[in-house]
């Protein structure tokens, strides 16, 4: 049986980026629909959720989706540092439950959600712009005539690829978790785990959900490495490597694999008819590699305004091109200089990690948030150099800024 609809916008990707997206464009009065491919939102998990208060505040998740942090742990071969503060400033979130609660919220503006709908093609008008997606369904062929489509389809980039508009992304990072039940759980604080014996090219990690549960991940940096991080993940756990051993009898709950992009912002992300946004445009922090806020927020702004475009009748691509220029302005500078930064750690000895966290160490909680979440603004930059005279620090935020 094949069926036929026809919106204003559909989005593709039931992710943060799809959902936000769909949300903003129905708020503002459009017919929108989202479509997603699993059973249902969030079926698969394929993220450790981290996140900052200061975007959960901003977006209006609610309290129930996430464990607030208060303390950052770093460990390397011969080293350890702890950053404390009185208020939490990270946070791990539920994913399943906050990926379920934007698409929720979605639902509310008005979107209509189609789960078990898997998108194979585009429909091409005669210049060859795109002005729909074709799929299947448990009931069989669906088609979606839209006047906008929005790809947030996060790595595979199913609609831009099909478009033939951008291949495979080069470089990008692969990570594998194991969801616990543990004995003994710091749940304020998070731990990141450095130097060869976790990732050749990458960190472990410990991040608390609350109630005893925590996530226990590696990630690795492709093709820099071919370790596999779900091989790894095993032998860490194994032998209780660092911080590990003190969380005492570990119960598996759930495993998660995930891909994400390290291109940086390579790709043009607006097209006639067409956006991109979250993992489909590459709007991943390269230092810890999340993309979570990125994804909410300028999901949103791809939503507004691909729902003005087409309440103005003009779709083409400078119409669109205000959400480029939006995501651009907030953080392709930030994007730059974080890569610069991985593009150092990535080389590190074990010797050299111990050093880097005598760095890092210097630092104080908001500096420190600053830093790993790459926002590297000017004042943030002067304030550092004006905070901290210690060469090593300084040769750091020197590198950051692309000194001259």
């Amino acid at each position: 049986m094949s069926e036929e609809l026809h919106y204003d916008l559909v989005v593709v990707g039931g992710g943060p980026a799809g959902s936000s997206a769909a949300f903003a464009a129905a708020k503002n009065g459009i017919k929108v629909a989202l479509i997603e491919k699993e059973d249902s939102i969030a079926e698969t998990v394929r993220t450790s959720g981290v996140t900052w208060i200061q975007n959960i505040k901003e977006f209006g998740i609610p309290d129930d989706c996430f464990n607030p942090i208060k303390n950052f742990s770093f460990c390397s071969p011969n080293n350890q540092v702890t950053i404390s503060d009185t208020i939490p400033r990270a946070a791990v979130l539920d994913v399943r439950k906050t990926y379920r609660w934007l698409a929720t919220e979605a639902e509310k503006a008005g979107a209509d959600i189609f789960v078990k709908t898997n998108i194979k093609d585009v429909i091409k008008n005669e210049k060859g712009d795109i002005v729909g997606v074709t799929g299947i369904r448990p009931s069989g062929k669906i088609t979606f005539n839209a006047k906008v489509v929005i790809d947030a389809s996060g790595f595979p980039s199913t609609v831009c690829k099909a478009m033939e508009f951008a291949p495979q992304w080069e470089r990008f990072g692969a990570g594998a978790e194991y969801e616990v039940k543990a004995e003994n759980v710091d749940s304020d604080t998070w731990w990141l785990m450095v130097g060869q014996e976790y990732s050749p090219a990458g960190y472990a990690w410990i991040f608390p959900l609350g109630d005893n549960i925590v996530r226990i991940g590696v990630g690795v940096g492709k093709p820099e490495s071919n370790v596999d991080p779900t091989q790894r993940l095993k032998e860490i756990m194994q032998k209780k490597l660092g911080p590990i051993k003190k969380l005492g009898k570990i119960t598996e709950i759930e495993f998660h694999y995930g891909l994400i992009p390290n291109d940086g912002l390579s790709r043009k992300t607006v097209f006639n008819n067409l956006i991109l946004v979250g993992d489909s445009a590459g709007q991943a922090n390269p230092l810890v590699l999340e993309g979570i806020r990125y994804a909410i927020k300028f999901g949103r702004v791809a939503g507004k305004v691909a729902s003005d475009a087409i309440i103005d009748g003009n779709t083409g691509e400078k119409a669109l091109y205000a959400y480029e220029e939006n995501w651009r302005k907030d953080i392709e500078s930030k994007i730059n200089s974080a890569g610069k930064v991985q593009d150092r750690w990535i080389g590190l000895t074990d010797d050299e990690w111990d050093k880097e966290l005598d760095i890092i160490k210097e630092l104080k909680s908001e500096e420190f948030i600053d830093f790993i979440k790459a926002d590297f603004g000017l004042s943030n930059m002067l304030k550092l150099a004006t905070h901290h005279p210690k060469l090593a620090v300084r040769q750091l935020f020197n590198l950051v800024k692309g000194k001259k």
